[in-house]
């Protein structure tokens, strides 16, 4: 079910103001308030938190195993939203009912540390791969309200495309790439 776009300007939840005095202290007892801005081709663009991602969409489960190159296999619970439904709900442009319009769109994510990772939206669309890739709000059982959320795709191999502390998620159409023309090839004379 999609959900009306938010007036223009305004998030989610409200963004982590800095505090008007230097030297006070946060509340260490107060949660971080991080959020990822969801942007790019999309009617309603918006800044959500990781309360904003548990609170708004249905949570389903990952259990996941991947091989780290450094330390072997990984096991890990992940909860949170489908990636494909927080952005159905930002209205991405393409025209829904068309297959072709909707398998030229991208999804780039982009974490904190600067790590990214790029998605197709064929891989997320139930006509087409439907892999059930989460915007994880908790793992193994631990909240990510501090840490941000984490995208986690749970068919992956390897963990090179979880991506931790998501700052942006970018939708856009791929552009079609220009062009190439080949040279006619020459043909070499045969000796008669």
């Amino acid at each position: 079910m999609s959900r009306p776009c938010l007036p223009p300007g305004t998030t989610a939840s409200p963004e982590p103001s800095a505090s008007p005095d230097p030297a006070a202290s946060p509340d260490p007892a107060a949660p971080a308030r991080t959020s990822l801005a969801l942007r790019g081709e999309v009617a309603c663009p918006v800044s959500l938190t990781v309360a904003d991602l548990r609170e708004r969409w249905e949570q389903h489960r990952a259990e996941v195993v991947f091989d780290c190159a450094t330390s072997g296999p990984r096991h890990h619970t992940f909860e949170g939203p489908l990636l494909r439904e927080v952005v159905d709900d930002a209205k991405p442009v393409f025209d829904p009912r068309r297959r072709k319009d909707r398998s030229r769109f991208l999804l780039a994510v982009t974490g904190g540390d600067g790590h990214h990772t790029v998605l197709s939206w064929a891989e997320i669309d139930a006509d087409f791969g439907n892999v059930p890739i989460l915007l994880a709000t908790t793992m193994d059982g631990r909240s990510l309200e501090s840490a941000g959320s984490q995208l986690v795709v749970p068919t992956d191999r390897c963990g090179a495309r979880y991506i931790s502390a998501i700052t942006s998620v970018w939708v856009g159409a791929c552009a079609v790439p220009p062009a190439v023309t080949v040279p006619p090839q020459r043909t070499r004379a045969t000796p008669t």
